[in-house]
């Protein structure tokens, strides 16, 4: 199997986990002791469990919180690609004061899919906070090895 996870490239020399950072905030950030950007989303790059059997192989993305209208899954080219947005709001009320805070986060992975995958059939289901995306295997992969004897 040839799942290659695909890598967000750097920015300015950055790493991909930096992105949203720069020495302003980070300045500001440590001034007030409390983060610029307290969306727990804002990085949010979530795991993936990769995994195949004689019939298909298998992605499994947790996503929790997340709702099944927040996916995009394509391929392109030999290429799996899942993408997701995710929104919150949350309103808070108290006697003096009203507080108000939005989520917004969203991520990409990629994945190179193996020339044995049947592009056309891929299937999946979000449930539990698992996002399962079976790829099924063409008849020609499925076939066992036989062992050759040499005489």
């Amino acid at each position: 199997m040839t799942l290659v996870k695909w890598k967000r490239p750097a920015m300015n020399g950055q790493t991909s986990t930096s992105v949203t950072h720069s020495p302003i905030s980070d300045l500001l950030e440590n001034f007030f002791g409390d983060s610029l950007y307290p969306n727990e989303y804002s990085n949010f790059v979530p795991a993936v469990n990769l995994s195949e059997d004689e019939n298909q192989y298998m992605v499994e993305l947790s996503a929790p919180g997340f709702n099944k209208e927040n996916f995009k899954l394509e391929v392109h080219k030999g290429v799996l690609s899942i993408s997701g947005n995710h929104e919150e709001e949350k309103e808070t009320k108290e006697k003096n004061y009203s507080r108000k805070e939005y989520n917004r986060g969203s991520f990409v992975r990629k994945f190179t899919l193996p020339e044995s995958a049947k592009e056309d059939a891929i299937d999946a289901k979000y449930e539990n906070g698992i996002l399962k995306v079976s790829i099924p295997k063409q008849e020609e992969a499925k076939r066992a090895p036989k062992e050759i004897r040499i005489s």
